[in-house]
């Protein structure tokens, strides 16, 4: 599955995936300034959006599936400033003078590996800012969480061993080096690095869960989605009936990782 598979559950995605703290976007535009203007990538169904936008600047959202695209348009409505663009990153075609702020919500791992920094630091403008970040998931209760890895064993042990089970995962070992590896060659043959001042936030989270939205939240998962029909609706019933034994409620510690990185002139 890729990004734009989410289409064919994008109301349930929009119904219940976490959004993000006030305080990160607050640290976003600290560290951009005043940027002219935002681009965000993947911007699904503006799960992210609603925080930037009420700083009223300009800001493209690139979505390329159009279901997504769709409630994210609903979503932002009436605010002019936002414009929705049904394209990837890879195919977008930045405006020559560059933006100010690129940001990217839970779609990075989606873009293209061999393009994304570098296209992110030919986009922006000198000194301009690129911001992503994403949710990684665990459990407040380890005892449920060893009761729901029992069903999972069970019924679906290959999501044990898939990140993807715990989505995203842990970004400390790819995101934040990933920003501050990126780097071109020189003419001489040596290398520059495409970002500045790179450094990373955490902003933890709890947001409990009842079962039946429990199940939903699971149901916009990756690889849950991928699972055949029937395997996933048996694993969806023992993860429920696992939850109700355990009191009706899932608490989901989120630790939202925010890495910042400024264009490398």
């Amino acid at each position: 599955m890729n990004g734009r598979g989410f289409g064919a559950v994008a109301g349930r995605y929009d119904e219940v995936r976490p959004g993000y703290p006030e305080a990160l976007a607050e640290a976003v535009m600290a560290f951009a300034g005043t940027p002219d203007r935002i681009v965000e990538v993947g911007a699904g169904t503006g799960k992210a959006t609603r925080s930037f936008a009420r700083y009223g600047v300009a800001t493209t959202c690139l979505e390329p599936d159009p279901a997504m695209a769709a409630v994210l348009r609903a979503r932002t409505a009436g605010q002019t400033h936002i414009e929705v663009v049904e394209a990837s990153f890879e195919d977008w075609s930045p405006p020559p003078a560059g933006v100010g702020l690129i940001v990217c919500a839970q779609a990075w791992h989606w873009v293209d590996p061999d393009v994304r920094c570098t296209k992110a630091h030919d986009a922006l403008t000198d000194g301009g800012a690129l911001a992503v970040f994403e949710h990684m998931y665990a459990f407040t209760d380890r005892r449920l969480e060893a009761a729901l890895d029992r069903v999972y064993a069970e019924l679906a042990p290959e999501l044990l061993d898939d990140p993807a089970g715990r989505e995203p995962p842990p970004h400390e070992h790819w995101l934040t080096r990933e920003i501050a590896g990126a780097a071109s060659l020189r003419a001489d043959g040596g290398a520059v690095g495409l970002f500045a001042d790179v450094r990373y936030e955490t902003f933890p989270t709890v947001v409990p869960y009842a079962t039946a939205r429990y199940v939903r939240l699971l149901n916009t998962y990756s690889n849950h989605l991928a699972l055949a029909p029937e395997r996933r609706a048996a694993l969806h019933a023992g993860l429920a009936e696992v939850v109700d034994e355990h009191g009706g409620t899932v608490g989901v510690r989120l630790d939202t990782l925010l890495v910042l990185g400024r264009r490398h002139a």
